[in-house]
C-alpha cells in the first residue's frame, strides 16, 4: 500500500474535515478503522468523534420515526464500541444521545405556543457542523427564512407554525398546494422539529466535553492549599490546567512523577507546564516513579487524571498511577481523581479487560537478542485503580464521593440504555 500523500496524518481533526464530503456509512467505517488502529485515542478525542458521527446520523440519515432513529444510533454505536471497547467514553456518548432522543420523544409538541411569526423570523440560527445541505434533512418542511440545513432555531413556536395548515402557503411547492392532508404536514413538521432538538442536544454534549477542563480547574483553590505537597503522575492537560490555575493563587510544591523513558528523552514534554507553575512562585520537583515511596511521606494529596470512571468507583488510568494510589492509601494520603462527567460509565465492566497493552520495545528491544527469545515482556499502557484507593472524584459538576456516582449516572443515562448491548442485538 502506497504511503499517504501530502503528509496526511490520520487523527481527529482530519476525520472531522472529511465528514462534509462523505456518505454517512463511509464516515462510520472510517471512524471504526481509526479507532481500531488507535489513530484516534484518548477520552476526549474519542468522545468528540463519537458525538460528531452520531450528529451526522441524526441530521442526514433517512429515518421517519423515533424507533428507526434509536435502532440506527444503537447500530452505529455498537460498531464504534466494538472497534475500541477499552474507550468507555464511546459507549457513554452513545447512551447520552439515546437518552436525549428518548427525552425529546416524551415532550408534548402540540401545546399552544405564544410566539408570533415575527419572533420566529428574528431567531438567529446556529450552524450544525459538517451537515450536507443536500441531505434529506434539507428537504423537510421549514419556514422560508430557514433555507439552509445547518440553520436551526430553538423555539417551540416552530412546531405550531409548521403543523398548523393555516400557516402553510398554498402557492409554495415546498409545502404542497394546500389540498394535502394536514395530518401529513403535521407529522413531517414534528419530525423536523424533533430532529432539530436532538441535533442541538448533541451540540450541547460536545460543548460540555470541550468545557470540562475549565470547569474542573475552577475547583483547584478548594482542593489545593498553600504549602501543600502535591504528587501528580504524567499529568494530562486536565491536570496541568488544574495545577496551573491553583499556582496562580497560592504557592505549593509539585512532585512530578515521570517514566524513566521520558526522563531520558531529549525534549521535555512538561517544559511549558513547569514554566507556568514556577512563574507564580511554586516549585516543581521531578521524581522517578520507581522511587516515589521516598517522597510519599511528604505528600499531602495525590492528583490523578482518569481515562474513565466506572459506576462502582474504579478508575481507568495511565500505567503507573495505580502504584501511586496504592502507596498513598497505605500512608493515609488523599487521592483525588479528575474527570468530566462524560467519563463516568454506567453498567458493569470486567476490569482486567480494560487494561491496554502496548509496545514493549521501549523496555526490551531486539538488540537484546538472547533475552527477546526467552522472555515475554508486557508493557501496560493503561490500568485500573480500585475504588477503595480513591477519596474524591472531581468532575465538572464538583466533588463527589464514591456513593454519589450513582446519582450522576441516573441524571445522565436512561435505565434502558445502561446495559448497552455490544453484540449488536437491538432492543427497544
Amino acid at each position: 500500500m502506497a504511503p499517504p500523500k501530502g503528509g496526511y496524518a490520520p487523527g481527529l481533526d482530519k476525520f472531522l474535515d472529511t465528514l462534509k464530503g462523505r456518505q454517512i456509512e463511509a464516515s462510520v467505517q472510517s471512524l471504526v478503522a481509526l479507532l481500531k488502529r488507535r489513530h484516534i485515542k484518548g477520552s476526549e478525542d474519542c468522545a468528540i468523534a463519537t458525538a460528531h458521527i452520531l450528529l451526522q446520523v441524526v441530521a442526514r440519515d433517512k429515518w421517519t420515526n423515533i424507533d428507526q432513529l434509536i435502532i440506527r444510533v444503537r447500530s452505529v454505536g455498537s460498531r464504534l464500541v466494538m472497534a475500541q471497547p477499552r474507550e468507555l467514553v464511546i459507549g457513554n456518548i452513545v447512551r447520552r444521545v439515546l437518552g436525549l432522543i428518548r427525552d425529546e420523544a416524551l415532550e408534548d409538541r402540540n401545546d399552544p405556543g405564544s410566539d408570533s411569526i415575527s419572533d420566529l423570523n428574528e431567531v438567529t440560527p446556529s450552524p450544525v457542523r459538517a451537515v450536507d445541505p443536500g441531505s434529506p434533512v434539507g428537504k423537510m418542511f421549514r419556514p422560508p427564512a430557514l433555507n439552509l440545513l445547518g440553520n436551526f432555531s430553538r423555539t417551540q413556536s416552530m412546531f405550531q407554525l409548521l403543523s398548523d395548515p393555516d400557516h402553510v402557503p398554498p402557492a409554495s411547492p415546498q409545502f404542497g398546494s394546500g389540498a394535502s392532508t394536514p395530518l401529513v404536514n403535521a407529522q413531517s413538521a414534528n419530525m423536523y422539529a424533533f430532529r432539530t432538538e436532538v441535533i442541538e442536544g448533541i451540540e450541547e454534549i460536545m460543548d460540555e466535553i470541550k468545557q470540562v477542563d475549565e470547569q474542573i480547574q475552577a475547583y483547584s483553590d478548594i482542593i489545593i492549599h498553600p504549602g501543600d505537597y502535591i504528587l501528580i503522575h504524567q499529568p494530562t492537560r486536565t491536570v496541568q490546567k488544574f495545577i496551573t490555575k491553583a499556582a496562580s493563587k497560592r504557592r505549593f510544591t509539585v512532585f512530578l512523577s515521570i517514566d524513566p523513558t521520558q526522563a531520558s528523552a531529549q525534549e521535555d514534554p512538561y517544559a511549558s507546564f513547569r514554566k507556568s507553575v514556577t512563574s507564580h512562585g511554586s516549585a516543581v520537583v521531578n521524581i522517578m516513579n520507581t522511587g516515589l515511596m521516598a517522597y510519599m511521606t511528604r505528600v499531602n494529596k495525590v492528583i490523578i487524571s482518569a481515562r474513565a470512571i466506572t459506576g462502582k468507583g474504579e478508575v481507568v488510568v495511565d500505567s503507573g498511577a495505580a502504584v501511586i494510589a496504592r502507596a498513598a492509601r497505605e500512608l493515609g494520603r488523599t487521592v483525588v481523581v479528575l474527570g468530566g462527567v462524560y467519563k463516568v460509565s454506567p453498567g458493569s465492566h470486567e476490569l482486567e479487560t480494560l487494561v491496554e497493552w502496548g509496545d514493549p520495545s521501549k523496555h526490551v528491544n531486539f538488540s537484546d537478542g538472547a533475552m527477546v527469545g526467552r522472555v515475554k515482556v508486557r508493557n501496560a499502557v493503561s490500568e485500573f485503580i480500585p475504588a477503595k484507593f480513591v477519596d474524591t472524584y472531581l468532575t465538572n459538576l464538583g466533588a463527589h464521593s464514591r456513593d454519589h456516582l450513582h446519582g450522576i449516572i441516573n441524571d445522565h443515562y436512561k435505565e434502558e440504555d445502561i446495559n448497552f448491548n455490544l453484540a449488536g442485538k437491538i432492543e427497544r
